[in-house]
Formats: structure tokens, sequence, C-alpha cells
């Protein structure tokens, strides 16, 4: 069983780990505090700092002067639940074998020999708590409380697997917010998850302000259906969605507060991302991937390449913007080595970027960056090159939608039940399904994916094709028919 190993492994990890883990342990109040917040599809261009209009984040933009704004940062695939599984276990998320997006029906889950983040961090002395939307499990074995938290407060699935489905409202169960591992109450008032989230973020931080504590605040908004709470709703130009965002970044702002009021801010690492780019089939209740190509459900950089910002007062530069291309699966591995916490035993992905977190010219370690939907391996990045290969993917069907209905909502409601697979999934949710062909795009020259250069380009092309052949073999790609020798499963329950 996980504890067991646990403990075992604990008693033995003097013997393992980075060379300052005993130093570290011996005086654990020196260790950093680390505050992880996750917004769920929310775009590129949805702060200030990055173009939004029609609506301000003036919390979020004051934490990117004060610490570094990444601009290449990518998620591992453009779904919650595989990008939750990469970004807390360090791997993509097709090594552990969650890919897409669990709902309430899930029998599977993280697998519980994958050691998470928490874990890591539990095992160091941390406090850790988790307040928003899991993802990685819906029963007990596979819980929040059973990976290394010993608080959480949310929800376990996506919100839209509600009475608030566009398409399949009828067959949604009540949907359950949990305290721990009891549920509290059923279809809750979702104008005040934002506002909740918030206080119960606060009171962790006011009870565990004299021990190190890792705050992971995985917000449900504004993924669809979208709500703000009576003080937000009305007050932007955007509409409600812009609301949403503002109050998302209202409750930034309380966080930094509360530790600017408890003089935990030098000594607390803030990590803002969102899990992958906005849904674009939802118009006016999605965000804006600010000039990247599509959003959400896509490998184009609309759908994995997201807001970022990170601040660590004396660590992380403060007023920077670094490109450097990184991803989530490197969080773990590199927040390992600064609290000088032990390493997965198991294969990971992800690489310790604290060269490009810490110092001002810090280049990125991974040779290329892969990025998955599903099983298909669809594209590779490689300094400013990134080559699609041929495969299917979703863009919008007609007029983006209103009112909380994706695009073509009512022609596509109908057939949406029956289908499955790519075209189940756009018919869902008001897209329709398109091809690329093998294209190679200058990202630094044309970041929106519009001009394939791969004519011009055969060597980059051919070097790239080399560069995922390793990766293919290992993760497997249902494209080219490769089933991957690295694959671990993910949990199950009958």
């Amino acid at each position: 069983m996980k504890f067991t190993t646990l403990l075992l492994l604990t008693a033995a990890v003097v013997f393992s780990g980075w060379p300052n883990r005993q130093a570290a342990a011996a005086d654990a109040n020196r260790l950093p505090n680390i505050v992880m917040i996750v917004t769920d599809d929310m775009g590129y261009g949805d702060l200030s700092s990055q173009g939004a209009k029609g609506f301000s984040t003036p919390n979020l933009d004051k934490l990117g002067e004060q610490g570094t704004r990444f601009t290449s940062f990518y998620v591992a695939q453009p779904v919650c639940t595989a990008s939750r599984a990469a970004f807390l276990s360090g791997c993509y998320p097709n090594r552990v074998s969650l890919q897409g997006a669990l709902n309430h029906t899930s029998k599977n889950g993280i697998h519980p020999d994958e050691f998470l983040l928490p874990e890591m961090l539990k095992e160091m002395g941390y406090a850790t708590a988790g307040m928003g939307k899991w993802h990685l499990g819906t029963v007990m074995e596979f819980w929040p409380t059973r990976n290394g938290f010993d608080e959480w407060f949310g929800t376990p699935y996506s919100n839209d697997n509600t009475k608030y489905h566009p398409v399949l409202a009828d067959e949604m169960p009540p949907f359950p917010l949990y305290e721990g591992e009891n549920v509290i109450e059923l279809d809750p008032d979702q104008s005040l998850f934002t506002k909740r989230i918030t206080e119960k973020a606060v009171s962790f931080i006011n009870r565990n302000k004299d021990r190190p504590f890792f705050l992971y605040v995985p917000h449900i908004m504004p993924h669809v259906p979208i709500f703000a709470s009576d003080e937000f709703r009305g007050r932007t130009e955007h509409g409600l969605y812009g609301d949403v965002i503002e109050e998302v970044d209202w409750s930034v702002g309380e966080i930094m507060r509360t530790l600017d009021r408890l003089k935990l801010t030098d000594n607390t690492i803030v990590i803002f991302f969102s899990d992958n780019g906005p849904w674009p089939s939802y118009g006016e209740h999605a965000g804006d991937a600010g000039g990247l190509r599509e959003g959400k459900l896509t490998t184009f950089e609309g759908g994995v390449r997201v807001p970022c910002i990170m601040r660590w007062p004396g660590h992380i530069p403060a007023d920077r913007v670094c490109d450097e291309p990184v991803m989530a699966i490197d969080l773990l591995p590199t927040l390992t080595k600064i609290v000088g916490g032990r390493m997965p035993t198991k294969k990971i992905d992800g690489l310790d970027i604290s060269d490009v977190l810490l110092t001002k010219d810090g280049k990125t370690p991974h040779e290329a960056l892969f990025f998955y939907a599903g099983t298909e391996l669809q594209a590779v990045r490689q300094g400013k090159w990134k080559l699609h290969f041929p495969h299917p993917y979703i863009t919008v069907a007609g007029e983006p939608g209103k009112g909380g209905k994706p695009s073509n909502w009512g022609k596509n409601a109908a057939q949406s039940i029956t289908q499955s697979g790519i075209n189940g999934i756009a018919s869902r949710h008001g897209g329709r399904v398109e091809h690329i062909e093998l294209s190679l795009f200058d990202l630094s020259a044309d970041p929106s994916e519009t001009k394939n250069v791969a004519a011009e380009h055969p060597d980059v092309v051919e070097r790239m094709k080399k560069l995922a052949e390793p990766i293919r073999k290992e993760l497997g790609d249902s494209l080219t028919g490769v089933k991957g020798s690295g694959v671990r499963e993910a949990g199950w329950v009958q």
C-alpha cells in the first residue's frame, strides 16, 4: 500500500534525495512555503499584462511585477484531468494513463503508487491543503487525502457534470461538495465557489503560519458554467466572464494580502497558471487565447500555452518576462530540489528548471517538449520551432456560443448523446473536426501558427521527426499505431 511504502522510504530517506535534504529537514521552519494557484480554462490573453480587454487583473499584474511572467509556459495536455495528473506527478499524462477528463461515472484515477508533489512535501514536514477541483479520481482510493493532502475542500470533477450541462443535464447526479472525505453539500451555489475557496485558503494560511505549508488552490472557475458572486456580478464591460476573472483576481489578492499581513511573503513561493487554454466554443463565456491559435482540447498554442507567474522575493527575479519553453511537469522536480525533497522512484518526464526560475539568463533543460491529445502524439516544440504531425482537431462550428451554450448548440445537441470519440466531443461542445497536415511553424515570428513553413525547412522537419521517435516508442501514439513501452497503469476500482 502507498502509506506503508512511504513509511519505509521515510525511514531510509537519509540515504537518498538531494544533498541538502538532511540540513533542510533539520530546520524545517526555514523551508519556503508554497502556494500554487491553478485556474480552469483561463486564456493566455486573460491577464491585463497580456492584453485583456473589458476587465482587469491588478493583483495578478502586481504578482508579475514582483516576480516573473513566463510567456512560453505549457501544460502537458489541453484538458483538465490530464493536465493535473501531469503537474502533480511530474509525468506526461500518458505515462500515468490519465488522458482526457474524468467524470462522475469514472472508476479510474491516479494510481496509489505514483509519488505526487503533496506527498513529497508532506514527507518533508509541510502542512498540506487543497481547495477547489481535484479531478484525479472520484472514489476514495484516489482522493486528495489519500495522496498527500491533510485538508481538502472542493469538488471531484468539473462543474459542468451537473444540472447545468448544456446537453446532458438530465443524466447528471447532484454535484457533491466535499470537506475532507465527507460530502457536506449537494448542488451547492456555484456563484460562491471562488469566495468560499478563498476563505478556506486564508484560514489554512492563518492556522499554519508557524510551519512550512503547501497550499494548492485549483479554482473551479472560469470553467463553464461560469458564476460570479453578487459582489462581482455585473462589474465589468466584458460581461459575466470578465466578472468571473476579476473575482479570481480578487482571490489571488486576498491570499497575497494574507501572506503580507503574516510577514510570510519573502519565504513563500507563489505559482499561478491555468490548467489549459480557453474553450472557444462557449464564446462570450470563454476566455481569450491572446492571439494564439484555437484553445482547449487542441495542441495548438491556444490550448497548451497558458498564463503563468511565479514569485519568490529575493530568489525569482522581479519584473521579468521569461520566454524560455518550460512545462508544468517541471514543477515537481524543481520544487523537490528547492526544498531538498525525495524524488519519485518511478521515472518522470519533468526536469529541474531552477536555473530558468532563479537566474535571469537560465535556459530550458528540455531538448524538446511533446504535446499529446489523448493518446495521439500531435506536436513537438524545439526552440522556436513547433512541428505538428498530421492529426484531427476540434475547432468552433459556426458562430461562437452565447449565454453558456456552445456554438451551434441546437444543431448538435440531439446527435451528441450517441456519438463517441473526437466527433462526439466536438458535437457535445459545439465544435467540428478538422485536420492539419504535417506543418512546421516558427513561433518566434508566427505564434498564431498560421504559416506552414515545412517546405522551406525540410532539415528542421526531419530533425524534429527524429526527436519524436523515442517518446513515441516510450509513451505510445495511436496516430501511428505505436504502443508505448513505458506506460504505467492508472488506478482502477471495480
